[in-house]
């Protein structure tokens, strides 16, 4: 199963977007919906009205949907999109998990993003970790060492431990300085991490083309303000220092320990 979520783990849309493209990719197909009168407040949370094939107005629910597909050469995967509970979360995972473990599942990966700082002139920084000692032998992995506030993901997974589910949790860093959706850059970025956990190819379509974009556009508000350009310097300067090949393992892991605890409006692990 690969689980993203809507709102605090959910920077730039990036990795919802990154479920939402695989489920286009793969014609996944619709296996349940949680109801989300038992989930959500809907004053933070609203429906939306739209507009049907025919002319008739459609209320569309926030919720969440778990869909299946079986991409070519790889396993079923399932697929649980949608947008964090504003209540019950216990229940709400307790809930996931049972759809989980009738549809055979066995490993779930967490997906999310959370604003760091780093220039969109480089490679988007994601991190993998598990509490799992097989999955960290098998991918070469660490645990998270990151304590402080968590977001549906980070409970899902340790719900998920708790029933004997592999967890892994994968995330990727957004420029804070262009925090807005969507993120194609940081989209494809989780998305290359997803295809070498689960073994498959995944096809990026026109998210490289939109990435592209995506920082030129980036270029340009930097061009515009002398500010952002000067800060934007800087943190190139942090993330090349930190890539050198002399740049000590202890170094670059308080680096990323450093984007972990950034909140300023970001997602927690």
């Amino acid at each position: 199963m690969l689980a993203a979520f809507e709102g605090w783990n959910d920077a730039g849309s990036a990795a919802s977007s990154a479920l939402d493209h695989l489920a286009t990719w793969w014609d996944a197909r619709e296996h349940a919906a949680l109801d989300p009168e038992d989930y959500h407040d809907f004053q933070v949370s609203r429906p939306t009205i739209t507009r049907g094939p025919t002319g008739e107005r459609v209320v569309s629910w926030p919720g969440t949907v778990l869909s299946t597909a079986r991409p070519e050469g790889g396993p079923k995967i399932v697929l649980a999109r949608g947008i964090e509970p504003s209540m019950r979360w216990r229940s709400f995972c307790a809930e996931v998990l049972d759809h989980a473990e009738d549809l055979g599942v066995t490993t779930i990966v967490t997906v999310g993003a959370l604003l760091v700082d780093v220039p969109h002139t480089r490679p988007l920084p994601t991190f993998v970790t598990s509490e799992d000692d097989d999955a960290r032998e098998e991918f070469g992995l660490e645990r998270s060492d990151y304590e402080g506030p968590t977001g549906i993901v980070g409970v899902l997974g340790h719900e998920a431990q708790l029933r004997g589910i592999r967890v892994l949790s994968v995330w990727v860093g957004v420029p804070h300085y262009i925090a807005h959706p969507p993120s194609p850059k940081a989209s494809a970025a989780l998305l290359t991490q997803i295809e070498r956990l689960i073994g498959v190819s995944i096809d990026l379509g026109e998210l490289p083309d939109e990435a592209e974009a995506w920082q030129r556009g980036a270029d340009e508000l930097a061009e515009d303000d002398e500010e952002i350009a000067e800060h934007v310097r800087q943190l190139e300067s942090v993330m090349d220092e930190t890539s050198l090949p002399e740049a000590s393992g202890d170094a670059i892991a308080a680096e990323f320990e450093r984007f972990l605890r950034r909140r300023d409006g970001g997602t927690a692990k």
